[in-house]
């Protein structure tokens, strides 16, 4: 059985667990198959095994969230030597970067944002349980700006304690990229809180504006996928610093600095310099970028000087040809004229 094959499996039977859990049926024989299916996969911390266990119906929502930040990320470096394509499907959170480098911080940011938005997200829907809207506001009345709390505000607090319970429980070693991981996955979390919006509808006749009602929503996640970015180019290199009793990491500082100050909670942060990428090693998650395309004129990421690193460029021309101009006659039949055109590619060596 393939490894695709033995994933849509495992998802089918969670997914039929999740439903008896909904109709309150059978639910000894769900809560045995989700201790089974919990500990099939891969890469989960003991703590997250529980959770797993504990809310079944949560755990695909998870995997919702965790492929939403991988796709970002591949979105926002498509043009740069690393693409996140090293990422992979090796566990639920992919393949670990293992170097701690900008990089590996976006990754972990990314991806704690991605969870607390998709966990939100279902909330809001009435897709999972044990949640909904945020009510604690709904029907209070704001004074100044003539407008009432009412929809179905998302509530972002409990898909923000979601992330950090779940996201942060895979970091059980006690070591300076333990401090760093849990440091980026706040910052993802702090984001995606920042990015909060209120929307407002407006109730009258005729479309007049007697009465507006206001919710909280979340930010589009391609929104935060920028802001997160913008952080990755402002990265700061940190050290850890050690507790004089035991001699284990207990907080970060900026490296370089001859004060102990710390980065701030919003800044993304890493260790180790990051490699060039342009040769294959998956000691630090390099793909190499033999067979990228790149662009022979731009002068930017993806130009084939800088993404090729030297090494030159192939060059493919394709031709392609379609039916084009093309009119309906009276009657009744249609003429086209055929065009085409060629393409150039180049890729890397």
């Amino acid at each position: 059985m393939s490894r695709k094959t033995r994933r849509w499996v495992c998802h089918f039977f969670l997914c039929l667990g999740v439903l008896y859990l909904r109709t309150g049926g059978l639910s000894s024989v769900v809560a045995l198959g989700a201790s089974i299916i919990c500990n099939k996969i891969p890469g989960l911390a003991p703590r997250q095994r529980t959770i797993c266990q504990s809310r079944p119906d949560a755990i695909i929502v998870v995997g919702e969230g965790v492929q939403m930040g991988i796709s970002e990320c591949g979105f926002q470096f498509r043009h740069g030597r690393w693409n996140c394509s090293a990422l992979g499907e090796r566990t639920v959170f992919g393949r670990e970067l293992r170097v701690g480098s900008k990089e590996a911080a976006f990754t972990y940011a990314i991806i704690a944002a991605g969870v607390a938005h998709a966990v939100t997200t279902a909330c809001t829907q009435g897709s999972l349980s044990g949640c909904s809207c945020d009510k604690e506001k709904q029907g209070l009345y704001n004074q100044e700006e003539g407008w009432k709390w009412g929809g179905c505000s998302a509530d972002v607090h409990y898909g923000l304690g979601f992330s950090k319970a779940f996201v942060d429980a895979r970091e059980i070693k006690q070591n300076a990229r333990t401090l760093m991981n849990l440091h980026n996955n706040e910052v993802g979390r702090k984001v995606l809180e920042k990015g909060m919006h209120l929307e407002c509808k407006c109730h009258g006749v005729s479309g007049s504006c007697t009465t507006k009602t206001c919710w909280m929503t979340l930010p589009k996640f391609r929104q935060l996928g920028y802001m997160l970015k913008t952080k990755y180019n402002q990265a700061i290199q940190v050290e850890a610093m050690r507790s004089s009793r035991n001699k284990r990491p207990t907080f970060l500082k900026i490296k370089k600095l001859p004060s102990y100050r710390k980065p701030k909670d919003t800044d993304m942060v890493y260790i180790d310099r990051s490699p060039n990428y342009c040769e294959a090693d998956q000691l630090t998650g390099s793909m190499g970028t033999q067979g990228r395309l790149c662009n022979k004129t731009a002068q930017q990421p993806n130009s084939c000087d800088l993404m090729c690193c030297g090494r030159g460029y192939d060059t493919h021309q394709y031709s392609r040809v379609w039916q084009c101009n093309c009119k309906f006659l009276w009657c009744c039949y249609v003429r086209c004229n055929t065009c085409s055109e060629r393409t150039v590619v180049y890729t890397c060596k």
